[in-house]
């Protein structure tokens, strides 16, 4: 059963960061790339960053390139999302997600992240 659990959101001001966790069950977390998307309303899911199993191969949208960082911790079983030098624009519901062996997407329920002074 699986399970992706989204965590960290909040009001922040612009310039600020915040530290997004995804805490993973019910699979080989170690064997899956893990993926940020975030989604506004009226608008489409879109890709954030990826980052590949063993914690390597990360991959990021230009619009967050150079002030987002994604990571993993293989013994937690869980996927991160440190966001500096945020913007208004970055304000969206951030969902966690995998494709797994069937190329399903599962995803979390998502973690409102909302910035404004």
């Amino acid at each position: 059963q699986v399970q992706l659990v989204e965590s960290g959101g909040g009001l922040v001001q612009p310039g600020g960061s915040l530290r997004l966790s995804c805490a993973a069950s019910g699979f080989i977390f170690s064997s899956y790339d893990m993926r940020w998307y975030r989604q506004v309303p009226g608008k489409e899911r879109e890709f954030v960053a990826s980052i590949g199993g063993a914690g390597g191969s990360t991959g990021y949208a230009d619009s967050v390139k150079g002030r987002f960082i994604i990571s993993r911790d293989n013994v937690k079983n869980t996927v991160y999302l440190q966001m500096n030098s945020l913007k208004p624009e970055d304000t969206a519901v951030y969902y966690c997600n995998f494709n797994d062996l069937e190329s399903r997407y599962w995803w979390g329920q998502g973690t409102q992240v909302t910035v404004s002074s």
